[in-house]
């Protein structure tokens, strides 16, 4: 590791046409879920100049109104939700994927595929420090537009910042980005200045900014049209957003309009919840947790604990005490956060791993994961 280095992550608010379409298509999921805990789907969204689509595979006991909830979700996103032609086109699941996923007692995994979980200990949240001020700066554009604060912005909006950092600890910030949606007629000067008074600085109350950062409030001027009338949306679009801002391993595979069947979804979310609690239990200072999985097979084909040089304990102990202690499978992983329940459309915007009241960024398991690395360091020092 360099002795000094910059890392930099990204944000976008819930009216971004690509965090959008992922709103409508977890909310999709929600819809489904609500009447059927067991409901399998896998939904995609593509929006653009006066079009939705809302594509893919849904088994169901009751099939949602799909163009309510597309309508519905864009309204509360601050746009007309009733001035688009909205197109629905699903079926059910494939028979051999749901024979699969069903095939005997155990739900198997709905597709291979590897999932990552990461946790460090610069922030409350145990994220980096750039994702969760990032999220922070478009929390706050949205409330601001929500409450009237700065009357003239819009839903659509974006911010990134780069955090400096030495010999691993993050020293100031170097740059902050924030564009965001505004009304015609505007003078460019008056918003940069409300943004400033109002978005970043309480941005920055616990982290302050300092003489030599660099602040850039619009950076391309005006910035009238936005939403799906300016780029086309698209769920999965924004990964990086979702998890740790390009700072940890993605496996690749996207999140929002998946049920917990899903891998990619579920083994993301259980991945976080195991290394948050490894972080929050004191068994490591930083730690990534890697998950892999085969289609139709419930347990995984790869676990992989790697505290980054700062384990309490070795990351062999580490691995054994989450296979000891975890469930893994689809099944488990279901209950033990709650999956089948239409929880997703709530946590989908912001990150997925800053909401505190999210099932997997609970940290329940520390007392039981570190008298499991006890018993396995134990046994491994004795072998």
């Amino acid at each position: 590791m360099k002795d000094k280095y910059v890392l930099t992550a990204e944000s976008v608010t819930a009216g971004h046409p690509d965090k959008l379409c992922d709103t409508i298509a977890d909310a999709v999921v929600d819809a489904c879920l609500e009447h059927d805990p067991t409901a399998h789907v896998a939904c995609e969204v593509m929006a653009t100049a006066g079009k939705i689509i809302a594509a893919g595979e849904i088994t169901a006991a009751r099939f949602p109104d799909i163009p309510a909830v597309i309508c519905r979700t864009v309204r509360e996103a601050g746009y007309g939700g009733s001035d688009y032609e909205v197109e629905v086109i699903t079926h059910e699941q494939s028979p051999d994927i749901a024979g699969a996923v069903n095939n005997g007692a155990e739900t198997g995994a709905g597709d291979q595929g590897i999932v990552y979980g990461y946790a460090c200990d610069e922030t409350p949240e145990l994220l980096p420090l750039p994702v969760v001020l990032a999220h922070k700066l478009t929390r706050l554009l949205t409330q601001a537009r929500k409450l009237h604060t700065i009357p003239s912005l819009k839903p659509d909006g974006k911010a990134q910042v780069s955090v400096e950092y030495q010999f691993g600890v993050p020293k100031r910030v170097s740059a902050v980005v924030v564009s965001c949606q505004h009304e015609d007629g505007v003078e460019l000067a008056e918003l940069r200045h409300a943004v400033m008074r109002h978005i970043i600085q309480p941005a920055f109350q616990d982290f302050p900014l300092d003489a030599e950062t660099e602040i850039l409030i619009n950076p391309s001027g005006r910035f009238v049209e936005g939403g799906f009338e300016a780029d086309t949306g698209l769920t999965g679009r924004k990964l990086m957003v979702d998890t740790y801002g390009g700072l940890a391993p993605h496996g690749g595979g996207a999140l929002s309009g998946k049920d917990g069947t899903k891998v990619d979804r579920s083994g993301a979310y259980m991945a976080r919840y195991i290394a948050k609690n490894i972080v929050a239990a004191g068994l490591a200072e930083r730690c990534t947790v890697s998950l892999a999985y085969a289609i139709g097979k419930a347990k995984p084909v790869m676990v992989e604990v790697d505290a980054h040089g700062t384990g309490k304990y070795s990351d062999t102990a580490l691995e054994q005490a989450v296979r000891t202690v975890c469930k893994l499978t689809p099944n488990g992983m279901i209950d033990t956060l709650g999956l089948d329940k239409p929880i997703f459309r709530k946590f989908c915007n912001y990150g997925h791993f800053t909401h505190a009241d999210a099932p997997w960024e609970q940290t329940d398991m520390t007392e039981v994961l570190e008298s499991a690395c006890h018993a396995k360091e134990t046994g491994v020092s004795a072998r």
